[in-house]
């Protein structure tokens, strides 16, 4: 239990740094970009080696390619509430141009790590009853990071105060450091289809993260660095996996 707490912890923390950071620093358009598409690349092979892969061999095509679409399709559905919820009237919320972009981006990304977070996560937490996943941790620590120094900063710009943006991190870190040590306590033993679903729904809420929010934020800001960015962040997480 105590290797829980320190994983959950461990990822968790970085959504803090990354809020005080974002809140008292500024941080240049293409400094965030890189470091989103960083992050990128690092999700996309925990994605891949950690999540989905093993759901497909665990539970079969069927599970796995259902867990994965449910996965995506209540992100999208979380999201499009969330974009009608603190869109300006009149104003088209899917615009990848200027300030409009990067000032509505604060409370979607934060709705983008909880919701694929607690899953990941919990998928963490499971992954600790055999053998510890250190892919896992650093593709989430290197996540959370830019996420939420992007979305702390982004709610300075919306209007919002320093205090309200690193409390409502802070509350995510400890929903998600939670999801792990619950995810070790309550899966433990799980069959191998449940357990499969879970982590291929983790990784379909991950994957649409990354073409929703991630991604476009990643390429509208980081050129023309963003591409070598996520080419090496998949490269570490692959090394850590291999």
């Amino acid at each position: 239990m105590g290797q829980a707490i320190l994983f959950g912890l461990a990822a968790s923390s970085a959504l803090v740094i990354g809020a005080v950071i974002g809140t008292f620093w500024d941080a240049p358009k293409h400094v965030t970009g890189v470091l989103l598409a960083f992050a990128s690349g690092a999700l996309i092979s925990a994605l891949a080696l950690e999540l989905f892969g093993p759901a497909f061999e665990e539970g079969g095509a069927l599970p796995a390619g259902l867990g994965l679409l449910a996965g995506a399709a209540v992100f999208v559905a979380v999201d499009a509430w969330l974009d009608r919820r603190v869109a300006n009237p009149g104003a088209d919320t899917r615009e990848t141009t200027g300030q409009a972009a990067r000032a509505g981006v604060g409370l979607p990304l934060l709705a983008a790590v909880t919701l694929d977070g607690i899953p990941e996560n919990a998928a963490l937490g499971v992954s600790l009853i055999e053998e510890a996943s250190a892919t896992l941790l650093v593709a989430i620590f290197f996540s959370n990071l830019p996420e939420s120094l992007v979305g702390s900063n982004s709610m300075i710009r919306e209007g919002r105060s320093k205090s309200f943006a690193i409390a409502i991190w802070g509350a995510c870190a400890v929903i998600l450091a939670l999801a792990v040590v619950a995810g070790r306590l309550a899966l433990e033993g799980v069959d191998a289809k449940t357990l499969a679903v879970l982590l291929s729904f983790a990784g379909g809420a991950v994957l649409a993260s990354l073409a929703d929010t991630l991604m476009p934020e990643a390429f509208e800001q980081g050129r023309p660095y963003n591409a070598f960015a996520t080419a090496a962040g998949f490269f570490l997480s692959f090394v850590i996996a291999t």
